[in-house]
């Protein structure tokens, strides 16, 4: 487990998979508004099921997060898009609703810093976020993310092409 001041990082666990399921896939807008593929029943033993357990991969690295006080499975968060040639990545997270607001954000932000620049030797950490979501827009600028720009109406969320802002973190701007 990778932990930092609120949460811990550990690997997915097949216990994770039907709270996932039922509290983060099965809203449908909630997931529209967090995944850039369109929402589909699938059940949680499918393999395409973003709430499975996954398989080991160069390109994700999934984590369950834990909340350090309670040792309660508290959301998810991974790198995707792990470019080894370009040392880069993508940073995403989405916490469990009653944990929502309780300042576990940030903390995911720099475990998965840490995870990303010390002990994947990356160069650089992307997160795109819907414009209206302000909190994850804070809470990555907290950490040290710039923003680098806003793709206008790129993504399509429930019935509406929606405006992403795109932030970028560089290893030597990382403050462990």
């Amino acid at each position: 487990m990778i932990r930092g001041e609120k949460v811990g990082l550990r690997t997915r666990q097949d216990s994770d998979v039907p709270v996932f399921q039922t509290e983060l896939y099965e809203d449908v807008v909630m997931r529209s508004r967090s995944d850039s593929l369109p929402w589909r029943p699938l059940p949680p033993q499918a393999p395409e099921s973003p709430s499975a357990a996954a398989a080991p991969s160069d390109a994700t690295a999934y984590f369950s997060v834990v909340e350090l006080e309670s040792q309660k499975l508290a959301g998810e968060a991974l790198l995707w898009g792990i470019d080894t040639h370009n040392r880069s990545a993508h940073l995403g997270m989405s916490l469990l609703p009653a944990f929502r607001g309780r300042g576990l954000a940030g903390d995911v932000v720099r475990v998965l810093c840490e995870y990303g620049f010390a002990v994947r030797g990356l160069h650089r950490l992307q997160v795109e976020t819907l414009a209206d979501n302000t909190p994850m827009i804070a809470t990555a600028t907290r950490a040290g993310f710039t923003v680098e720009g806003t793709l206008r109406r790129s993504a399509w969320v429930y019935g509406a092409f929606v405006d992403v802002v795109v932030l970028g973190l560089l290893a030597e701007e990382w403050a462990p």
